[in-house]
């Protein structure tokens, strides 16, 4: 994402797990992990809505840790269906973040996957934060927001999402009763609106 931004490789369920870190310049809140779009689809810890949800975090004093899932960059193993996945996000919080301020974020099945290291994470663990983008609801089975965390949860649709539709991310929240952030025009990678996206989510991060 710049110039300091550190590169490490960790141990992770079935081998090493490509990292990148991006620190904020003043007093840290907390550690923020960031993941990634589909692996099979090309999405990397570079894409451009996670690094500009790193952005939004380093900007609003959270340690941003992005990180390839298995078989991506690397990053060690293969592609497993979101299982394997969940276990690489949970096994990147085990290293960098085993205390601590916690913010878990995703975008598209990297949404989904986020989901599912809340619900695991939850009953042992408090979690500051949660941003989901483009959360692949019409794709994955993705966990329902424990009713606790419903207030610390942003949620961010495109109006227009050709990829995830927005109605099924209604269906999903919609038995929750959690609030969905609808981007007008928005699409699934909200080309000419990252910095409307940054700034949404910079203000749920800093609340």
């Amino acid at each position: 994402m710049n110039a300091q931004t550190e590169f490490r490789s960790l141990a992770g369920p079935v081998g090493s797990l490509e990292v990148a870190i991006d620190r904020p310049s003043g007093d840290v809140r907390g550690v923020a992990v960031i993941a990634h779009p589909h692996p099979l689809h090309g999405g990397t810890l570079t894409n451009k809505v996670v690094q500009t949800l790193a952005r939004a975090c380093v900007q609003s004093g959270w340690t941003a840790v992005r990180f390839n899932f298995r078989g991506v960059g690397r990053s060690e193993g293969v592609y497993d269906e979101g299982r394997g996945e969940r276990d690489d996000f949970l096994a990147v919080v085990d290293a960098l973040a085993p205390s601590g301020p916690l913010c878990l974020a995703g975008f598209s099945f990297g949404a989904f996957v986020t989901s599912h290291a809340v619900a695991r994470l939850h009953a042992t663990r408090g979690i500051e934060r949660i941003v989901l983008v483009g959360t692949a609801a019409s794709r994955f089975d993705v966990a329902p927001v424990p009713e606790e965390l419903h207030g610390r949860t942003l949620v961010i649709h495109g109006e227009q999402d050709d990829t995830v539709s927005l109605s099924s991310v209604m269906d999903w929240a919609r038995p929750q009763a959690l609030p969905v952030l609808v981007v007008p025009a928005g699409g699934h990678f909200f080309h000419g609106q990252l910095p409307l996206l940054r700034d949404l989510a910079m203000r749920h991060l800093r609340a």
